[in-house]
């Protein structure tokens, strides 16, 4: 099991799209509640960034399972891990052991894989740290340096740094490629500069509902502040894709 960035874990994001397909409930709240239980106990990075370990993802697996068909309590499924005996998942049916549990039985058809959704809102997932020039991004993103220096110039994207050695991020990247597609299609620089517009002004209204929480010492209130923030975000992708369709119904025959 490897993360989507060809590292042997996986981030708390790419743990619940891993689950998804099994369990319709699961989410990044319940993930971390089950820590905060102490059900999990995930590996951290420096900067304090959950990993998740083939072993992990078998244990997140197997209480979920326990909770779900055999309506245990937390309190129950703690004990029973903790003396290396899971029990039954169903009533007379024998807990199924780790290797059962990664192969199915040769008799069984296989089990259907994870379809492809929409990437969770994981805001405080682990990227990494890169400085481009503004040619690398040029590059990187498939663009011109031309493009790039109109996509500065109407702050699409923002060059970091200071005192002529400046540099574009990993963010600046992504963006770029955004920009990249939006281009072939026909969108302007100068109409995605509207577009950062109305996120900056969303991220700043966001950021006044949970500063408070962001700065309280406690590891649970930022982790409950995080993710608020990832539901905001989730839910405004929402509403906008919402408001959109409906100013184009028009064009779209009022499907």
């Amino acid at each position: 099991m490897n993360g989507s960035k060809g590292r042997p874990y996986m981030s708390i994001g790419e743990v619940l799209a891993a689950l998804q397909a099994e369990f319709d409930d699961i989410s990044v709240s319940k993930i971390r509640f089950l820590e905060t239980e102490g059900l999990i106990e995930p590996e951290r990075t420096a900067s304090g960034y959950r990993k998740f370990y083939a072993k992990d993802l078998e244990r997140l697996r197997l209480i979920l399972r326990l909770q779900r068909d055999s309506f245990l309590p937390l309190k129950v499924i703690r004990e029973r891990l903790e003396n290396g005996q899971p029990g039954p998942t169903s009533p007379g049916v024998a807990s199924p052991t780790s290797a059962q549990l990664e192969a199915p039985s040769p008799a069984s058809p296989p089990a259907p894989q994870p379809q492809p959704g929409p990437e969770p809102d994981e805001l405080d997932e682990e990227f990494p740290e890169v400085q481009l020039t503004e040619r690398d991004l040029a590059d990187a993103a498939s663009l011109d340096v031309s493009q790039i220096q109109a996509l500065a110039n109407f702050g699409v994207i923002c060059a970091h740094g200071g005192n002529g050695s400046t540099y574009y991020d990993h963010h600046d990247l992504l963006v770029g490629k955004i920009a990249r597609d939006l281009m072939k299609l026909g969108i302007e620089p100068r109409h995605m500069k509207t577009l950062r517009r109305f996120a900056e002004q969303e991220a700043d209204m966001f950021g006044q509902l949970v500063s408070p929480a962001m700065r309280n010492r406690r590891p649970e209130a930022r982790a409950q502040a995080v993710e608020t923030l990832s539901e905001l975000a989730r839910l405004s992708r929402e509403l906008r894709r919402t408001y959109v369709r409906q100013n184009l119904r028009g064009l779209l025959g009022d499907r």
